[in-house]
């Protein structure tokens, strides 16, 4: 069920970032087991988005990771306060990601409800990339990660849902990306409650 190395090597980053919705997140933290089901995407498409951290071919120590081969973990501070949780896609220098930015809470929500302070009823729990990390547990510690370890890997649970559920809109909070900003990049199931705000485009 863990999704195999090969699957993160598409090169299709638009496609990976579709087909991510309804597989299912899990990390492993001092034993304890948390996992959701992603619900909501950003594709980031390497060296000719304005919107990636990759652009232009940029290569810094925070960026590096981008450049791995297809399945590893990105994780960076945003604003300073918050962890986000990206998918290494494409093969090895071409700095492909996808940005995971809501999970459905599935397997131990009362984990996920002490590291939120808040009921795992509440969307806010893992609603926004913030949020699903916290609620994860997942933090700078989990930067390259090999997605097919022990902290932290995605299952295939046989969720999927219908083209007509995905809903594509533009990306959020990438407004400095001028006409990238733009392209409707960012998926999420249609619906769901833990989609991020605005959930309609």
């Amino acid at each position: 069920m863990k999704l195999p190395r090969a699957y993160y090597s598409n090169q299709d980053v638009l496609f990976l970032a579709q087909d991510l919705l309804g597989k299912v997140l899990f990390t492993k933290i001092n034993g304890e087991t948390t996992a959701g089901i992603i619900v909501e995407t950003e594709a980031y498409f390497g060296v000719k988005d304005k919107a990636s951290h990759a652009y232009g071919g940029r290569r810094t120590d925070r960026t590096e990771t981008l450049y791995s081969h297809g399945g590893v973990s990105y994780v960076y501070l945003c604003y300073g306060i918050h962890h986000l949780f990206n998918v290494v896609t494409s093969v090895q220098d071409d700095p492909h990601a996808v940005l995971v930015r809501a999970i459905e809470p599935l397997i131990g929500k009362e984990i996920m409800e002490l590291r939120r302070n808040m009921s795992a009823s509440k969307p806010s729990i893992s609603a926004g990339p913030g949020s699903a990390a916290k609620a994860l547990g997942i933090d700078r510690t989990f930067n390259k990660k090999d997605l097919d370890g022990h902290e932290i890997w995605i299952e295939d649970h046989g969720i999927s849902y219908p083209q007509s559920e995905i809903i594509a809109g533009p990306r959020i909070g990438v407004a400095y990306a001028q006409e990238d900003a733009l392209l409707p990049w960012r998926f999420f199931v249609k619906g769901n409650k833990y989609v991020s705000k605005p959930n309609k485009v």
